[in-house]
């Protein structure tokens, strides 16, 4: 028989999900959603809410770290240690830009209320299998070495999130952007 502590855990972890679930179809697709709004749309009070997040900005954070988790699971998915590290970098990029296409509504919010430094560093993860895949790339001789790595690292993250910006303002379209990031990232790393 559960324990009410247990229950309790059980109904705080429960809320926890149906927030961040809400606040990231909210944040996405009405980026200025009040907090009231997203207890609304999470079946919950406000302050329940607030019992778990207590400002916009953490919430906002706290999406934004789940999001970029399941990113990384997925990256890991697309098996970057596979192939040689051009092949592999393919498929990251093409992952990397499939996962970010959805969410490229979150990470324009993001960028605009966290800023660039604090979103790159909740990136942290998904940023160093970038770095791992390049390095590897350097060894086999394949991408570029006269450069930084860390000056590299920023290329790839960079375009990847001008892509979706201009995907946001209509200047690219989604179903083009792998391609395109493709044809300027590769050029612009190869040895």
């Amino acid at each position: 028989m559960a324990t009410t502590e247990t229950r309790r855990r059980a109904d705080a972890e429960r809320n926890i999900a149906a927030i961040l679930d809400a606040a990231l179809v909210l944040f996405t697709e009405e980026p200025q959603s009040s907090m009231a709004a997203i207890a609304r749309a999470a079946g919950v009070g406000r302050v329940t809410l607030y019992a778990h997040f207590p400002s916009r900005e953490v919430l906002l954070e706290a999406v934004l770290d789940r999001t970029i988790a399941e990113a990384g699971e997925v990256i890991r998915k697309a098996a970057p240690e596979e192939g040689t590290a051009m092949e592999a970098f393919q498929r990251l990029l093409r992952t990397s830009w499939h996962v970010l296409n959805q969410h490229r509504k979150l990470f324009e919010l993001a960028q605009r209320e966290l800023g660039p430094v604090r979103l790159r560093q909740r990136h942290r993860d998904v940023v160093d299998h970038v770095e791992g895949l390049l390095a590897r790339g350097q060894r086999e001789g394949l991408f570029r070495s006269d450069l930084p790595m860390n000056w590299l690292v920023t290329t790839v993250y960079s375009l990847l999130h001008a892509a979706a910006e201009d995907v946001n303002t209509g200047q690219l379209q989604a179903e083009d952007a792998a391609d395109v990031l493709e044809a300027t990232l590769l050029p612009a790393l190869k040895s």
